[in-house]
């Protein structure tokens, strides 16, 4: 890829440790793609009618808005030392962080956060910010939490929607870039339909669902081959639960992608429950890709 066309990679930040490990990942991902770096704070406190200029005895780079001039500043600086060749550029802008970060998202390639801001409280609890973007974000939103990790698969969660279609295809260029393997995983429960009529329980052969589950990674992986030559694709089909077995497998990747909705969920307006429970477990940073429907 290169920059010409102008559309970043984009990360939010707060001041935030978080915020900084996310700074150092989108640095890293903007130099993947050939791609320049925004970083943005969203500032409410105009919204809010709070003062923010420094009081008059106060330090002169004393108030709010020198304190997010300063913290963007310090984001630039991590930024460049991460990655020198990206053109970094910061910018705030007045608003509340999800509402500001998501406008940016339709002419972003890329947009990365921190699993929580400075409200967030404990390890597994991801922020507020974080579900509210990684839900309607108009481009792939990535997720810093767990481990960094520079060797191991990118993991990718099948199950066949629209959306988990979406995953792959990111997830295989998201492979191609950082020269990983990619992993493809599909966890399937067994059926509890009731037969017509007496409402007995339908029966399922193992081998025959077994052989159903598997034609739904096949499909979802159908072309990567001629499309990505050379990259080399795994594929584990269990019986579980799909957090579980995406959990287990974020202990040894270094990304997991899931897609925005998958089967069952109200599409376009709720992330879904598998991509939502990754979100607060993996041990590894997380990839949420919408369908472009």
């Amino acid at each position: 890829m290169n920059s010409a066309d102008g559309a970043a990679v984009v990360v939010g930040v707060d001041g935030s440790e978080s915020a900084l490990r996310a700074v150092r990942l989108a640095a890293v991902e903007a130099d993947r793609r050939g791609r320049p770096l925004r970083v943005v704070h969203g500032f409410i406190w105009p919204l809010l009618h709070v003062p923010i200029t420094p009081l008059t005895e106060g330090p002169p780079r004393g108030g709010l808005r020198h304190q997010a001039e300063d913290l963007v500043a310090a984001a630039v600086d991590v930024a460049r030392q991460a990655a020198p060749d990206v053109r970094v550029t910061g910018e705030i802008i007045d608003g509340e962080a999800s509402a500001v970060l998501l406008g940016e998202t339709p002419t972003a390639v890329l947009t990365v956060l921190g699993d929580r801001g400075l409200g967030g409280f404990t390890a597994l609890v991801v922020g507020s910010v974080a579900i509210q973007v990684a839900t309607h974000a108009d481009c792939p939103v990535l997720v810093v939490r767990g481990a960094e990790r520079s060797d191991g698969p990118v993991v990718v969660g099948v199950d066949g929607s629209p959306s988990s279609h979406a995953a792959v295809a990111f997830a295989a260029e998201e492979a191609v870039l950082r020269g990983a393997a990619l992993h493809a995983v599909h966890a399937y429960r067994h059926p509890a339909s009731s037969g017509p009529g007496d409402m007995q329980p339908l029966v399922y052969e193992e081998h025959q669902l077994r052989g159903e589950e598997d034609r739904v990674v096949a499909e979802a992986l159908a072309g990567l081959a001629d499309r990505h030559p050379g990259l080399s694709v795994g594929r584990a089909v269990t019986r579980g639960r799909p957090v579980a077995a995406l959990t287990e497998a974020s202990r040894r990747a270094q990304l997991v992608v899931v897609g925005g909705q998958g089967h069952g969920e109200l599409s376009g307006l709720l992330l879904g429950s598998v991509s939502h429970g990754v979100l607060h477990h993996a041990d590894c940073p997380v990839a949420v890709v919408r369908s472009p429907a």
